[in-house]
């Protein structure tokens, strides 16, 4: 279990965890995930951030053939979710640190979170400084990149930026750096974690990245608190503009059809609506959701000019399974999307119009009204969901190009 050394005297001290295949408890980590942790050798030694609970004897072990932990004089206290702070009381009581360093807002979550009224905490907002010898350690806020406690510690004589959240991934792997895996499977794992966690907060991300260059911060390294490091030029440069594309919700000619079917009948639907959408040029995702978790058709979703939801209905509604899809895709608030609905139905045929409601509600504009059919699909019934694709097919062409 050893370290991983970043750069003369900064190591990761992290965590791999390979086994995590549900992350927070609403998304899904396929590939496992990390807890990275960082420790900097100086006249000052400082650990920044912990790790989940239950493995701190990995983190302490990577930690100590660096230094003893009792020669640990700082924490800081980037991010104060459990994923990163599970193993803060054992490690406060292990150190002894002179002091904890946290955002204001870190403050507020430490003395919810743990019994600490005795730990040294002190409060560091966005411009404050600390040395620790040789470096300096240099604090912005990142309010809500996704947590309202988040904050970056950048270290100018390495450009190091310890980020947080920002720029993660849930990727387990035995590489510890994005120069040393196959940049589009990165890509994958990056889009997926902020399509599921970042995204309401994209006007935030773009802030803060604005923030960060207008400091003119010469950043030659990027941390995250999960996932790979990005080292080289190259690499800080690419992860930059792609959370800049991100977070502005860039959207390609592309349609998700997210549905729920009984019998059939509105996989069928689906399948035709797809078939209109796919003569304009757009590429199509049909996304079952006995097949697909909601963490997978957000992957889809976000730079998605077009959202189509289907259900059959049941007991006078949308069955479980897509009812659960929409309150997880409304939190996640995709920006500027157009909305369509169907079902089939063989009582009632609540559910399409209650799709249309949802979708509304989350701001996509509805240009077709939703179509519903009695139980299977006939001919003609299949060629007015093609013409419902072309239709929107043709709206997103003339708009995207």
């Amino acid at each position: 279990m050893h370290p991983v050394e970043i750069c003369k005297d900064v190591y990761w001290v992290g965590v791999v965890d390979w086994d995590c295949r549900d992350f927070h408890g609403y998304m899904t980590a396929p590939t496992g995930t990390t807890y990275n942790a960082f420790l900097i050798k100086d006249e000052k030694v400082a650990l920044f951030d912990s790790v989940k609970a239950g493995h701190g004897g990995e983190m302490l072990c990577r930690l100590a053939h660096v230094v003893k932990p009792e020669e640990v004089d700082y924490l800081i206290v980037n991010h104060v979710e459990m994923d990163h702070s599970g193993e803060l009381p054992a490690l406060v009581a292990r150190t002894k640190p002179e002091k904890i360093f946290t955002s204001p807002m870190g403050e507020r979550a430490l003395r919810a979170h743990f019994d600490c009224a005795d730990w040294p905490i002190e409060v560091v907002k966005t411009g404050s400084t600390i040395s620790l010898g040789k470096r300096t350690l240099q604090f912005l806020e990142t309010r809500m990149l996704h947590w309202p406690d988040n904050m970056a510690t950048y270290i100018p004589e390495d450009g190091v930026l310890i980020s947080s959240d920002a720029f993660g991934q849930n990727w387990a792997t035995s590489e510890r750096f994005a120069d040393e895996v196959n940049r589009s499977l990165l890509g994958k794992q990056l889009d997926r974690y902020f399509a599921n966690i970042v995204l309401p907060f994209s006007p935030i991300a773009i802030k803060t990245i604005e923030t960060i260059e207008s400091m003119g911060l010469d950043i030659r390294c990027i941390c995250p608190d999960h996932g790979l490091m990005f080292r080289t030029p190259d690499d800080v440069a690419w992860v930059i503009e792609r959370y800049k594309e991100l977070a502005a919700q860039k959207q390609k000619k592309k349609a998700v059809l997210v549905f729920d079917t009984m019998w059939h009948s509105t996989e069928r639907m689906a399948q035709a609506i797809a078939g209109g959408l796919m003569e304009h040029g757009l590429s199509v995702k049909l996304m079952n959701l006995h097949m697909f978790d909601h963490s997978d058709v957000m992957e889809e979703v976000w730079d998605a000019a077009a959202v189509f939801v289907g259900s059959a209905t049941h007991n006078n509604g949308m069955l479980p399974k897509v009812a659960d899809m929409l309150t997880y895709m409304k939190g996640l608030k995709p920006k500027g999307k157009i909305g369509a609905a169907f079902g089939s139905y063989g009582w009632s045929g609540e559910a399409p119009k209650d799709i249309a409601a949802w979708l509304a509600e989350m701001g996509m504009d509805m240009p077709v009204d939703p179509i519903r059919l009695l139980f299977v699909p006939k001919h003609e019934q299949l060629a007015a969901c093609t013409e419902m694709g072309r239709t929107i097919g043709k709206i997103v062409a003339d708009k995207l190009g």
